[in-house]
């Protein structure tokens, strides 16, 4: 379990939406503030199964113009481990 500290950094992917913008008549600005999720991602330093959540900051870059940055949000997906473990680290 002490890899899922680490899947959360995944979710610091979601700050490059905030930091490369796009054309604002593009659609799904307001998405790029799933970013700040990846914030939580640092909290897997110490909480490794909360951290594992922060994974899904990366989905805020899902439909961002450039394509290669698009592409890092399918890492966000790791966040559903983080949801599971958690859940089941409480029950």
């Amino acid at each position: 379990m002490s890899y899922l500290g680490l899947v959360g950094l995944f979710g610091l992917i979601g700050l490059t939406g905030l930091l490369n913008k796009v054309h604002p008549s593009q659609s799904g600005s307001s998405i790029r503030l799933l970013g700040l999720l990846g914030l939580l991602g640092l909290v897997g330093l110490y909480i490794p199964t909360l951290g594992a959540c922060g994974a899904f900051g990366a989905l805020g870059v899902w439909n961002h113009q450039n394509t290669s940055i698009a592409r890092l949000s399918y890492f966000g997906c790791l966040g559903v481990i983080g949801v599971v473990q958690t859940i089941s680290f409480y029950l």
